[in-house]
């Protein structure tokens, strides 16, 4: 039997009792809140077959529905902000989240912060565990399409996306830079600067950010007389390996080095830069994206796109705050700068 809910009226359950609370379910099937609101919000890998069938049928017996009243009242009182990254391994995420955790903590706020690892599967499991949390808002920092993501989506939740756009459809609120002005940019100093036959490496193009550079430098391009771009890239994570497995698939198959680099990340002109200095092959002009911290230690050398990480808290601070407003189509685009750095050959590592 159910527990009365004493002092309290409202609507019977099957048990003639008063609507029954998630506490009365977890006492009814012997398990934790915690663990009936994973189950209630789709979590289920963190309970056994027996535990979920056990609470389904509480939850039938004594006719509990969630309330959608009282579940977005825990959200608007929690301190809990959600930011699910996907891949803490490159400095952007990193800067961009940690700028969002200062701004966040000025405002009473604490962020939980997650890495997906760009696997829609991981980042579904995320979504749920902090709808499970009853987090106040989602920031999606470079999101990829999931289940999850949609149902939340769909039910007209708040979610913020930074960095990538809705990978979805229409972004309902969105916090980053203009990619195609970016790249744009980038082609027009090659173009001045004489270069006709760059080669450009990207990562995956699932990515709206990247999908967008790689669109307006090649659509630059295409405009050029006498000038092709050569486009390299493919999905996997590491930057690192990625710019140094194309530049050398480039010097195989081209058999000469190309006019310059543009690499969608500054990790990926790294590697770039690595295969160049093994080959002894001096004078290829490498642009990057990101301006991350580390290039005024390791790459002075580096020509790059600055993006404005430490601008990004605040700015994803407001966007929340626009959100819970109930203020939709939030959008607020960064400044990004083109850094001129002198093309100068990376000082070989000490061995």
């Amino acid at each position: 039997m159910a527990r009365q809910n004493s002092g309290q009226t409202g609507k019977r359950g099957k048990t003639g009792s008063t609507r029954p609370s998630i506490s009365e379910v977890a006492g009814h099937a012997g398990v934790s809140i915690a663990t009936v609101s994973r189950i209630v919000n789709g979590i289920q890998n963190k309970a056994s077959a027996e535990t979920i069938a056990r609470v389904k049928s509480s939850i039938r017996e004594l006719g509990y529905r969630p309330s959608g009243a009282g579940q977005a009242l825990r959200r608007r009182e929690s301190r809990l902000v959600a930011v699910i990254a996907a891949n803490l391994a490159n400095p952007v995420m990193a800067a961009i989240a940690a700028s969002a955790e200062t701004a966040l903590r000025e405002k009473g706020l604490v962020m939980v912060l997650c890495d997906s690892h760009d696997r829609p599967e991981l980042q579904d499991e995320y979504l749920r565990e902090m709808q499970a949390q009853s987090v106040r808002g989602l920031v999606m920092l470079s999101a990829v399409p999931s289940p999850a993501l949609a149902d939340i989506l769909g039910a007209g939740e708040p979610v913020l996306f930074v960095n990538r756009k809705n990978p979805m459809g229409e972004t309902p609120a969105f916090v980053g830079i203009d990619n195609r002005s970016a790249a744009a940019e980038v082609a027009e100093n090659f173009l001045a600067r004489g270069i006709r036959r760059p080669l450009l490496i990207h990562a995956s193009l699932g990515s709206s950010a990247t999908a967008d550079r790689v669109a307006a430098f090649t659509e630059r391009y295409r405009r050029a007389t006498a000038a092709q771009v050569t486009v390299l890239g493919d999905d996997r994570l590491d930057h690192l390996e990625l710019g140094y497995d194309m530049m050398r698939q480039h010097l195989d198959m081209a058999g000469t080095p190309p006019d310059a680099v543009f690499a969608m990340s500054d990790l990926i002109a790294y590697g770039a830069s690595r295969v160049l200095h093994e080959r002894g092959i001096d004078g290829v002009p490498i642009v990057g994206f990101d301006d991350n911290p580390l290039n005024d230690w390791i790459a002075p050398w580096l020509t790059s796109v600055r993006v404005p990480y430490a601008r990004f808290g605040l700015a994803i601070s407001e966007a929340l705050e626009s959100l819970w407003r109930d203020e939709t189509g939030f959008s607020l685009c960064l400044p990004h700068e083109l850094v001129l750095r002198p093309a100068t050959r990376p000082p070989e590592t000490p061995m």
